[in-house]
């Protein structure tokens, strides 16, 4: 059976990103001073306003203005005439501290803690790439970390933070076999002539962000609206947790719907999803199945989970997946300690996929 499957990817400076990076930046900066901090931290951004919104509970003294000028900058938004400049922006700063009957619940006084809230969570592998991820969001996240690249340093000075990547993939007997279709939209200086645009993305950055998989013959859409010089969030409203599927698996796995940016590991949506992750790598590296989707399901302030359930699609025993899979502890307290999830990681995990990049904890 042959059939076709696209994912898509967004860059650091597409709008939503921006407000997952300052989010985590937040979290990050939380960490750094009290491990145990808990942190729910929301970002919106427009124009020339940003706004955090949120609850921490912690013994960590930040200044949420400055962390929030200092990822802005990273990402590169220092563009004179623009709205949206680091030191320009209007911060708006209206985090609060979270509810002590949801900590009370959560902070067992049996040592054990409880998960953050309710929610069910999936993780994926299969092995049709070595970073065991589908290879259409694979090859997505590789042409918008490229284009970034590039921009860094600066070898294609008209580029711009705000960028989109989409990839299409022919499959046969469910095994990856050509791209077929890209799609790459790009900001860029405004007196840059498209044709410059398009002649780079096709003779530069897709043959490099490819490799192997560049094919000369695949459509190829480049800035398809047209001019893309007004972008960010001077262009587009950003808030955190909007691109929970290029966050994960590009649509080829199910998704539970809790987004990650923002949150401290005794939020399981996020800190269970990498351990499902985690889990499901083991089992597809351990030869188990060539595909493994794990879901686990909490109730909110109870340690252990409520369900937990393997799929291999066929390419496996589910029964034997899923009793491996049950060796592992599910629990949020020995989730954090297993993949290190008290120190400040978070911030390094939020641009081009959550999963399938090397130095990660749940990666290995």
């Amino acid at each position: 059976m042959s059939y076709l499957f696209s994912s898509e990817s967004v860059s650091e400076g597409h709008p939503d990103k921006v407000c997952d990076f300052i989010a985590d930046s937040v979290l990050d900066a939380c960490l750094e001073q009290d491990p145990n901090s808990r942190v729910a931290c929301e970002v919106l951004c427009k124009g020339r306003d940003v706004v955090l919104a949120g609850e921490i509970n912690s013994n960590a003294l930040v200044d949420h203005e400055m962390i929030a000028r200092r990822a802005i900058r990273s990402v590169g938004y220092t563009y004179e005439g623009h709205q949206f400049h680091a030191d320009k922006v209007r911060v708006t700063d209206l985090i609060g501290k979270q509810s002590e009957r949801i900590s009370g619940g959560v902070d067992r006084t049996d040592k054990q803690l409880g998960a953050g809230d309710q929610g069910l969570v999936f993780g994926f592998a299969t092995r049709e790439t070595p970073e065991l991820m589908p290879l259409p969001v694979t090859l997505a996240h590789r042409i918008t970390r490229t284009l970034a690249a590039h921009r860094h340093q600066g070898e294609v000075p008209f580029l711009r933070p705000d960028a989109k990547s989409q990839v299409t993939v022919r499959y046969e007997k469910d095994r990856p076999v050509e791209v077929t279709a890209i799609v790459v939209s790009t900001q860029h200086a405004t007196d840059t002539k498209q044709q410059t645009i398009h002649e780079y993305v096709r003779e530069a950055l897709l043959p490099i962000a490819l490799g192997s998989w560049f094919n000369p013959q695949a459509k190829v859409l480049v800035n398809p609206a047209g001019p893309f010089d007004l972008g960010g969030p001077e262009a587009d409203c950003g808030v955190t947790g909007r691109k929970i599927i290029v966050d994960t698996y590009g649509g080829a796995a199910r998704h539970g719907g809790g987004a990650f940016s923002g949150k401290d590991a005794t939020k399981v949506d996020r800190s269970a999803a990498y351990f499902a992750r985690y889990v499901a790598r083991q089992i597809v590296l351990r030869g188990l199945a060539d595909v493994a989707e794990i879901q686990v399901a909490y109730a909110i302030g109870v340690p252990d989970p409520v369900s937990l359930r393997v799929d291999t699609r066929g390419t496996g025993d589910d029964h034997v997946a899923e009793q491996y899979a049950r060796r592992f502890d599910f629990r949020p307290a020995s989730i954090i300690e297993t993949l290190k999830l008290d120190r400040p990681v978070f911030r390094s995990s939020t641009n081009y996929g959550h999963f399938g990049r090397n130095g990660l904890e749940w990666e290995k």
